[in-house]
């Protein structure tokens, strides 16, 4: 244990697990206050306290499930394409979807909507969360105990800074396609060719995977997003 906490790359895991689970779970931190904000302020916040822990437990679950599949041959390729459009989404404007969300009045009402919409949205967390974790057990528990009590607690300024500087959300889409690329290149059924044939895939795929993914994203976010509306970046805000 002491060895795995004085190594570099465990930290450098760490933080990159933390990063991505932050700019992925921003939406889910809107929808947990969502739907207790028809509480009273104090079960407000026992069922965000009670519903976020609720989901940090589930969270680990899934994503340990995940980490083990991972372990198949070409489930590792199949997973690093989906991330990769993951991270290119993250970069496209959507449309809101928070009327979606139905508040409750009751609080065990309120953490039932919390647990089961948490589920819902994190696919793209869990995914991305498993691939970072590179099979460490220690490492995926702590990015998700550190990561997501900062999601839940911090997702107002956590919004605004995304919203003020969206070199951010650029940035954390970089990463998913450089993890991307990385989980392509040691999917079990190619990880020893790699190592063998093409060792230079090591590096080259993580970074083609970046470099695609903020390049075709911003292409997309340029030419507005699906349906035709504009990028909500371009939009300029009225004066107040």
């Amino acid at each position: 244990m002491v060895e795995m906490l004085s190594s570099p790359e465990f930290w450098i895991g760490l933080g990159v697990i933390i990063w991505v689970n932050v700019i992925l779970s921003g939406d889910n931190a809107v929808v947990i206050a969502l739907a207790a904000r028809s509480l009273p302020a104090p079960q407000q916040r026992l069922a965000i306290l009670w519903g976020a822990g609720a989901a940090v437990v589930l969270r680990v679950l899934l994503t340990i499930v995940a980490v083990k599949l991972l372990e198949f041959p070409f489930l590792k390729i199949v997973g690093g394409f989906a991330l990769l459009w993951i991270a290119v989404k993250l970069i496209v404007p959507e449309d809101e979807g928070e009327g979606e969300v139905q508040p409750s009045a009751h609080l065990v009402g309120a953490i039932k909507t919390i647990l089961i919409a948490d589920l819902v949205m994190s696919t793209d967390n869990v995914l991305a969360v498993a691939a970072a974790a590179k099979g460490s057990m220690v490492l995926l528990t702590l990015g998700l105990l550190i990561s997501i009590p900062l999601v839940v607690f911090g997702a107002t300024m956590l919004m605004v800074l995304m919203e003020r500087f969206p070199f951010i959300i650029t940035l954390g889409a970089a990463v998913l396609g450089w993890t991307a690329g990385d989980m392509g290149i040691t999917d079990p059924a190619l990880a020893d060719w790699v190592k063998d044939n093409a060792h230079w895939l090591e590096w080259g795929a993580p970074i083609t995977s970046a470099v695609f993914v903020v390049a075709f994203g911003e292409w997309l976010a340029r030419r507005g997003a699906p349906g035709g509306e504009k990028n909500p970046r371009e939009i300029e805000r009225p004066n107040s």
